[in-house]
C-alpha cells in the first residue's frame, strides 16, 4: 500500500486536476440530457472551477452547488467537498457545506411542488452521500497530522539519544579525569618527592643529576596531567565508575607506600558498600598526597570511625618541618572528593587546624550504595 501511495504522490498535480475536471464534465454530460443554456453554463463553470479547488476550496464548492440542483449525485460536488474537508479544520463549516449539498441535491429542479416524503428521503440520501467525501477528507487530514507528529516525535527521540550519548561521554570524561588525578598524580608525586630527597641526600654527582632529571620529568608530567584533567573535566559531571576501583582492603598498603609517617587507626563495619569504600580510600589517598606535596616532614593520622548511622575517615597532619617542593597541582583533588561525597549523600570538610596542620574529614551515610 505504501508503494502505491508513493507512486500516486509522483503524479503531477496538473495531471490530477485535468483528470478530475474531465471526469466531472463527463458526469455532467451523461446526466444532463435536456438542459438549458444557463444550466450548461453553470455546470461548465462548476467543473472548470475544480482546477482551483486547492487554492480556493470553499469558493469552488459554492460554484459546484448549482450542479447538485440539476442532478442527484454530482462528481464535481463530491470532489469539491473532499478537497474542502481535506484542507479545512472548521467542523461547523464542513457540517454546513454537507447540509447545503444535501438540500441542493434533494430540491426538485426545475422548482416545483414535490412529495414531501420523497424529498425527505432524497435529503437523507444526499446527506449520507455528501458526508462520505467529507469523512474521507478528514481521515486523510488526520493521517497527515499523525505522520507529521510521529516524525516530530522520532526527531525528538533522536535528539534525546544524541544528548544522552553526549551526557554519558561527558560523565565518563569527568570520571576518567578524577581517576587520572587520584591514581597517576599519587604515583608521580611520590616519585618526585623521592627523587627530590635523593637529590638532597646523595653525594654522587651522577646520582644527583639523575635524581634531578627524574624530579624534573615528574614535575613536567604532573603539569601535563593537570592540563589533561582540566580538559577532561571541562564537559564533565557525576560519572559512572571506572577502574581502578580500590577498597578499604587496600588502605594499609596505601599508607605504607605513602612516603609519609602515617598512623592508621579505627575500624569500619563489614557492611560498608563498595562505592563508600572507594570514596574513603580516595579521600585518604588525596589527603596523603597533599601532605607529601605541601607539608614535607609532617606526620599524619588516619582515623576510620562510625558515628550513629554514618561512617567516615579523618586525615590530620602536623605542620611541615621543612620547605615544600614546588610541585604543580591540578586543584581538582578536593573538588573530586566533594563530588564523590555528594554522590553518596555525604559531606567533606577540609581546612587548617589550630596547630598549623591540616584536616580532611569525610562522612558518608552507612546506607549509601
Amino acid at each position: 500500500m505504501s508503494r502505491g501511495r508513493a507512486v500516486w504522490r509522483r503524479v503531477p498535480r496538473p495531471v490530477i486536476d485535468i483528470v478530475v475536471v474531465a471526469v466531472a464534465a463527463v458526469d455532467v454530460r451523461l446526466n444532463m440530457w435536456e438542459s438549458t443554456r444557463l444550466e450548461v453554463v453553470l455546470a461548465a463553470v462548476g467543473c472548470a472551477a475544480l482546477a482551483f479547488r486547492r487554492r480556493f476550496p470553499l469558493g469552488v464548492f459554492l460554484l459546484t452547488l448549482p450542479i447538485a440542483l440539476m442532478q442527484d449525485v454530482a462528481v464535481a460536488v463530491l470532489a469539491a467537498l473532499f478537497t474542502l474537508a481535506e484542507r479545512s479544520r472548521n467542523r461547523r463549516l464542513l457540517a454546513v457545506c454537507v447540509a447545503l449539498s444535501a438540500v441542493a441535491s434533494s430540491t426538485p429542479w426545475p422548482l416545483a411542488e414535490a412529495d414531501r416524503t420523497m424529498t425527505l428521503v432524497f435529503f437523507v440520501y444526499g446527506l449520507a452521500t455528501s458526508a462520505a467525501p467529507v469523512l474521507f477528507g478528514q481521515l486523510l487530514q488526520a493521517q497527515r497530522d499523525l505522520a507529521r507528529r510521529l516524525a516530530e516525535i522520532e526527531e525528538a527521540r533522536e535528539h534525546e539519544r544524541v544528548l544522552h550519548a553526549q551526557a554519558v561521554l561527558a560523565r565518563e570524561r569527568a570520571q576518567l579525569a578524577r581517576e587520572m588525578h587520584d591514581v597517576v598524580s599519587h604515583q608521580v608525586s611520590l616519585i618526585a618527592v623521592r627523587a627530590g630527597a635523593l637529590q638532597v641526600a646523595t653525594k654522587d654527582t651522577d646520582a644527583k643529576e639523575a635524581a634531578r632529571t627524574i624530579r624534573s620529568l615528574s614535575v613536567t608530567t604532573l603539569d601535563e596531567l593537570r592540563t589533561m584533567v582540566t580538559l577532561l573535566r571541562a564537559s564533565g559531571g557525576h560519572a559512572t565508575e571506572l577502574t581502578p576501583q580500590p577498597t578499604l582492603a587496600d588502605l594499609r598498603k596505601l599508607v605504607e607506600s605513602s612516603g609519609t609517617h602515617v598512623e592508621l587507626s579505627g575500624e569500619l563495619p563489614p557492611a560498608v558498600g563498595t562505592p563508600a569504600q572507594r570514596a574513603l580510600y580516595r579521600t585518604v589517598q588525596e589527603a596523603l598526597t597533599n601532605v607529601r606535596k605541601h607539608a614535607p616532614g609532617a606526620t599524619a593520622c588516619v582515623e576510620l570511625w562510625q558515628d550513629g548511622d554514618g561512617i567516615g575517615v579523618t586525615v590530620t597532619n602536623t605542620p611541615p618541618t621543612r620547605p615544600s617542593l614546588l610541585l604543580p597541582g591540578s586543584r581538582q583533588g578536593l573538588v573530586g572528593l566533594r563530588e564523590r561525597a555528594e554522590i553518596l549523600r555525604g559531606t567533606l570538610e577540609a581546612g587548617p587546624t589550630g596547630e598549623g596542620g591540616y584536616r580532611v574529614r569525610l562522612r558518608i551515610p552507612l546506607s549509601a550504595d
